[in-house]
C-alpha cells in the first residue's frame, strides 16, 4: 500500500522491539539503525506532548549529518504523563513499583512524538492516548515488576503484557500508541510522502 516509499530506503531509528514489530505490521521494508548515546534530555519548560515531540526531533537531527539522499528515517519517543509529570523508564525496581502504585486506580496519558526525516524535509506529529488503570493490589504490582520487563518501558508497564490484561480498564485513543508507535497515524503520514 505504501508504494510511494519505494524511492526511499526506510530506516527505523529505534532499539525498541515493540516499535520494530509495529513497523513490520505496516508492511514496509525497513532497516534498523541505532546511534548510541543520543541525548534524550529536554528543556524543563516543555509539557505533555511537547516532550516526546522534542526528543523525537532531537533523535532525528542526530542522524541528519550521516543520511544519504535516498533515506527516510523515522524516530519516535513515548512518555507517560500523570499529574503534570513524566513517568519515563524506571531507574530501578523500586522506581518501577512506585510508578505503578501512582497509576493504580487512575487515568494517565501516553504521548508519542514521531519524526519523519529525509535530507530535504522533516515532518513530525504526536499521538495521545488516555489509559485508565484499575486499582492494583500491592501483590499484583510486585508480581508484574518481578516477572515481566518493565524497566525498558515508559511508565514501567507494557500494555501488551500481563499488567495490561488485568489492569487496563479503559483506553481512549490508539492502543498501539501505548506500545510506542501510533501506526495508524504514521501510515497516514507516510501516504503523504
Amino acid at each position: 500500500m505504501l508504494d510511494n516509499l519505494e524511492k526511499y530506503k526506510v530506516i527505523l531509528a529505534s532499539g525498541s522491539p515493540r516499535r520494530r514489530e509495529l513497523m513490520a505490521g505496516l508492511g514496509v521494508n525497513y532497516e534498523v539503525r541505532i546511534l548510541p548515546d543520543v541525548d534524550e534530555s529536554y528543556p524543563d519548560t516543555l509539557q505533555g506532548e511537547e516532550i516526546p515531540l522534542y526528543i523525537a526531533k532531537e533523535k532525528a537531527d542526530a542522524y541528519i549529518p550521516m543520511m544519504q539522499p535516498d533515506e527516510l528515517i523515522i524516530t519516535a519517543d513515548t512518555i507517560v504523563w500523570l499529574d503534570g509529570e513524566v513517568l519515563g523508564k524506571p531507574r530501578d525496581r523500586e522506581d518501577a513499583l512506585q510508578m505503578l502504585r501512582t497509576m493504580s486506580g487512575r487515568t494517565h496519558e501516553v504521548f508519542t512524538g514521531v519524526c519523519i526525516t529525509t535530507t530535504d524535509w522533516q515532518r513530525s506529529f504526536t499521538a495521545q492516548t488516555e489509559v485508565r488503570f484499575a486499582t492494583l493490589s500491592e501483590d499484583e504490582i510486585i508480581y508484574y515488576v518481578d516477572n515481566f520487563k518493565p524497566m525498558d518501558k515508559a511508565g514501567a508497564y507494557g500494555v501488551q503484557e500481563w499488567i495490561g490484561f488485568i489492569g487496563v480498564e479503559n483506553i481512549s485513543g490508539s492502543y498501539y500508541n501505548i506500545m510506542g508507535l501510533p501506526v495508524q497515524k504514521l501510515y497516514r503520514e507516510l501516504l503523504k510522502v
